[in-house]
């Protein structure tokens, strides 16, 4: 099982690497992360751009270029769908944002004739987060796509996070189903929708996890308070997965995580028919890099 989020490379270098397609990968943040991540032995890659700017980056940090595939296309909208073809042409197992906008990167993503989604598939986000004061790593989600997702995108969420737990060789994950608190309270949508979602878990209509819900984040990631509210479940206390009832709990506990926390993750966009990295400039060249180690230790 991976602990770390370091342990991602451990596992990745002894499996074949997947090829990753970088979308208009004309800035160095992109390219050094890569760089390193073919390095490490973890992927092989294509870059989709302006081969004048690869070339003149990679000259500028010293990296070989001749470790990745490059593919021509300088105009930014038109690079974007050249890597989700390159991917449905079966010569990429995953996606990664280069210098390309995250309106553009989407709309390549989601284009209902040459895009990467299935009919009816929801996308979202998976954040696997290292935290100094947690025993373990923690899926979260959704913290950056689905604003305030009902019953089914939830359905769709707590699927997502069990997944990526069994990628990281968790037999059955933890789940809990985060509210205000543990009680359920009808007037309250976020406790109601756990309580479904526990139940659906119970009846085997979610598979694969334990599945605990309403939970409240004390009782969720500590033993203790779990203890004294006198919660005995296989969640409480020891979650691996937190799914939150909206994007505003799920984003504040992200960043909170790693500005406060000091904590380090990685995340992928997951829903497409092959996991996606949106990184953004601000993100460190770690974060990036265990950003594409999720994403090929997901890829099929």
């Amino acid at each position: 099982m991976i602990n770390k989020l370091d342990d991602l490379f451990t596992v990745l270098k002894a499996r074949k690497p997947k090829r990753l397609i970088v979308a208009f990968a004309n800035d160095e943040h992109s390219i050094g992360a890569v760089s390193q991540a073919i390095d490490l032995g973890i992927v092989e890659a294509t870059l989709v751009g302006n081969r004048d700017l690869i070339e003149a980056v990679c000259t500028k940090e010293n990296i070989d270029i001749r470790k990745f595939e490059v593919v021509q296309e300088p105009d930014e909208m038109k690079a974007a769908m050249k890597s989700v073809a390159l991917i449905n042409e079966g010569k990429g197992n995953m996606l990664m944002k280069g210098l390309v906008s995250t309106d553009k990167y989407m709309k390549a993503i989601l284009d209902k004739e040459n895009g990467l989604m299935k009919p009816g598939a929801i996308l979202s986000h998976v954040t696997v987060m290292e935290s100094p004061n947690y025993h373990k790593l923690l899926i979260v989600g959704d913290v950056a796509i689905i604003p305030a997702p009902e019953i089914k995108e939830k359905i769709a969420i707590t699927n997502y996070l069990i997944n990526m737990g069994h990628a990281l060789g968790i037999e059955k994950p933890k789940v809990a189903i985060i509210a205000a608190t543990e009680q359920v309270m009808p007037k309250m949508q976020a406790c109601v929708d756990a309580a479904l979602l526990s139940k659906m878990a119970d009846r085997g209509q979610i598979n694969g996890a334990f599945v605990e819900g309403p939970l409240a984040l004390d009782v969720a990631i500590d033993k203790e308070s779990a203890e004294i509210k006198k919660l005995n479940n296989e969640v409480a206390g020891d979650a691996d997965c937190l799914v939150f009832p909206n994007i505003e709990s799920g984003n504040v506990f992200y960043k909170s995580n790693t500005k406060l926390a000091h904590g380090e993750q990685g995340a992928i966009v997951v829903g497409a028919s092959v996991p996606a990295v949106l990184s953004s400039r601000g993100d460190s060249i770690k974060t990036k890099l265990y950003s594409i180690a999720l994403a090929a230790i997901s890829a099929k």
